[in-house]
């Protein structure tokens, strides 16, 4: 008997071994294509990402080379403008210097695309999602197009013709003057048109809430020279003139942390003007005008920051909505039951 059971218990053992094997057949077909298709809808953003990042370290190492061989048209006057104020101001040399590291990689601005380079290489995780860090890409690959770079720099290029007292002309730009009549703009003093860029100075908030821009290193030789006024924000943010930086080129010239900063500090200096019942235009909401012979580079650059303004309009727009909606649910609940309820530089 014992030898009957053990045959019986062996083929047991034997028909679900069968069946396993028969059902594994059935569905393997299953589980490759499955498995075929997860690798290849895994993420088609980091495909993107690994395919862009060489093209745009590429780009980058190519405008260092265009700036290095004299290839980029404002870098160029830059240098010649240097110069010439120089002869004309020499107890200003040390600002001078400055201004000439921008016709070189030693600029701000360019240094400011390899520290972002560094960022999406290294730091990847400092990103909110993978399409947000491919955007930087595509951002700094734009930003590194030497007509692109070349337009850019016509702002520090031109605080060094106004530096001249009308001997050099501006470049790409209105004069002062003109610009500022068009746009209803405040006088801000000389180097106005670098005022709110990152790549040479911060807004400085105080412990009153108030902010104030704040010059790096040896460009606070513009105002303690110069005699500026103290710029504040309140002030900037309504009647700024125009800057290629501000107008044109603050997507691409930008990291997003820089971009995030920006856009809470306008929208704090809105609320704070709301809640005094007075009116507030802000520094972002539309292009002052100013901008002469810019490239297509630019001005596509410029319908791109218009989409993106609109988009974050929406977006703003859609939050007040949904806010309002939640709250009116909440009112609305209350009447019935008991219930309660922050990439710079």
């Amino acid at each position: 008997m014992s030898g009957i059971r053990a045959e019986m218990i062996t083929e047991t053992i034997e028909t679900k071994r069968h069946q396993k094997f028969a059902t594994w057949a059935l569905f393997a077909p299953i589980y490759v294509l499955a498995i075929f298709f997860l690798s290849a809808c895994s993420d088609p953003i980091k495909d993107k990402i690994n395919q862009q990042r060489p093209i745009t370290e590429k780009r980058v190492q190519q405008l260092a080379n265009a700036l290095d061989n004299n290839q980029v048209r404002n870098a160029t006057l830059i240098k010649q403008y240097a110069d010439k104020v120089r002869a004309q101001k020499p107890d200003l040399s040390l600002l001078i210097d400055e201004f000439k590291k921008d016709a070189s990689t030693q600029g701000p601005m360019y240094l400011a695309l390899v520290d972002r380079l560094n960022t999406v290489t290294n730091q990847p995780n400092m990103f909110s999602s993978n399409q947000a860090l491919f955007n930087e890409l595509i951002n700094i690959y734009q930003a590194a197009d030497p007509v692109l770079f070349s337009d850019a720099l016509s702002d520090p290029l031109n605080v060094l013709a106004d530096l001249s007292d009308g001997l050099l002309p501006r470049i790409n730009s209105l004069s002062k003057s003109q610009s500022q009549k068009i746009n209803n703009a405040q006088d801000f003093g000389t180097g106005e048109q670098l005022i709110g860029n990152p790549s040479y100075g911060h807004w400085n908030t105080g412990s009153n809430g108030m902010s104030f821009w704040a010059w790096y290193g040896m460009y606070s030789m513009i105002g303690d020279v110069f005699g500026s006024r103290r710029t504040s924000y309140n002030d900037w943010g309504r009647s700024r003139n125009y800057s290629y930086y501000n107008d044109y080129g603050r997507t691409r010239y930008s990291s997003p942390r820089q971009l995030k900063s920006q856009n809470q500090l306008d929208t704090r200096t809105k609320k704070s003007f709301q809640r005094r019942g007075q009116k507030y235009t802000s520094a972002y909401s539309k292009n002052r005008s100013g901008a002469s012979s810019l490239s297509s580079q630019s001005k596509t650059a410029q319908s791109s920051a218009n989409r993106f303004r609109s988009n974050s309009n929406k977006k703003s727009a859609y939050a007040r909505k949904s806010k309002s909606t939640k709250n009116a649910s909440f009112r609305n609940s209350r009447t019935t039951t008991s219930r309660g309820f922050r990439r710079g530089k």
